[in-house]
């Protein structure tokens, strides 16, 4: 499917790219298009979506219109989504047929509960650990049955992840949470690397606002890449695949160009330095029971 120096392995024994297009708030063809033919032109694998993103059967017309065009073939490529949080509990099995249908493939290849809650539930409420056990069980059954390659989670954190290992029949594959240098998620990657669960990240750019850090643009000044390029090189230098989303064709090209540098010790210290725990997602996992 993809270079194996640019890829990293899973515990089911596949490989998933270091480098996808994150795909949220890319919605129509219009704006899919140039973005999807611009990655599949830089040589990403990955394609991220959701189906709160709206834009399943977008992005499926996309990759059946485009992999012809660069040489591609289904199986060269590697797809995930998620489970809506308002599809929690009972209605998770329609729903993972229902991403399966809009995206138009016989299986997908990673496939991730979203969020720990449930849409309509307090934070608070016991229920929203029940609903995931039972979305849990929905896609160890599509597993199963070869329509999921591998399953996992996103915005998960330690107690969610241990709630998870202690009930479920399959272990995740991936868990998938905000990560960059001021959100190092320590206690999670030690978790992960202890359970074998790829640790991947969404915002590695900090949703934008890291692109001024001036750590991060004396790194970049000091080994003439782009900020964006410093900054994901120092997630995938660790093994850390990375899905940044763009519907600029240019920067989609930039952010691929990532696997002909390195980052020395000191610069990779000095990014990891900036963690503070900050957070841009505005939803906070940790307040889910």
């Amino acid at each position: 499917m993809s270079d194996p120096r640019h890829s990293v392995l899973l515990n089911t024994g596949s490989r998933m790219p270091l480098l996808g297009l994150g795909t949220g708030q890319l919605r129509g063809l219009e704006n899919l298009m140039p973005a999807v033919d611009a990655a599949l032109a830089a040589g990403y694998h990955q394609f991220d979506t959701a189906a709160v993103y709206r834009n399943e059967v977008e992005l499926g017309q996309a990759l059946r219109e485009l992999l012809p065009k660069h040489g591609l073939e289904r199986a060269d490529i590697f797809i995930t989504s998620k489970l809506a949080p308002r599809d929690q509990g009972p209605m998770a099995p329609a729903a993972c047929q229902r991403s399966l249908d809009q995206l138009g493939l016989e299986y997908i290849d990673l496939f991730l509960v979203h969020e720990p809650g449930t849409e309509g539930l307090r934070v608070e409420d016991p229920q929203n650990s029940v609903n995931r056990a039972q979305s849990w069980t929905a896609l160890e059954e599509f597993l199963s049955r070869g329509k999921f390659r591998a399953i996992g989670v996103s915005n998960y954190i330690v107690r969610h992840l241990e709630e998870l290992f202690a009930s479920c029949k399959v272990p995740p594959a991936v868990l998938q949470v905000e990560f960059h240098p001021r959100l190092a998620q320590t206690e999670l990657r030690a978790l992960c690397a202890q359970r074998s669960v790829c640790f991947e990240a969404y915002s590695p750019l900090g949703t934008g606002a890291l692109l001024s850090d001036p750590v991060v643009l004396e790194v970049a000044k000091g080994c003439g890449r782009t900020a964006a390029q410093v900054l994901l090189r120092w997630a995938v230098q660790q093994g850390i695949p990375v899905i940044p989303k763009s519907s600029n064709p240019s920067r989609v090209r930039e952010n691929a160009q990532l696997f002909d540098f390195e980052l020395s010790q000191e610069d990779m210290d000095r990014l990891t330095g900036l963690d503070c725990g900050q957070r841009f997602d505005p939803e906070d996992p940790s307040l889910v029971a």
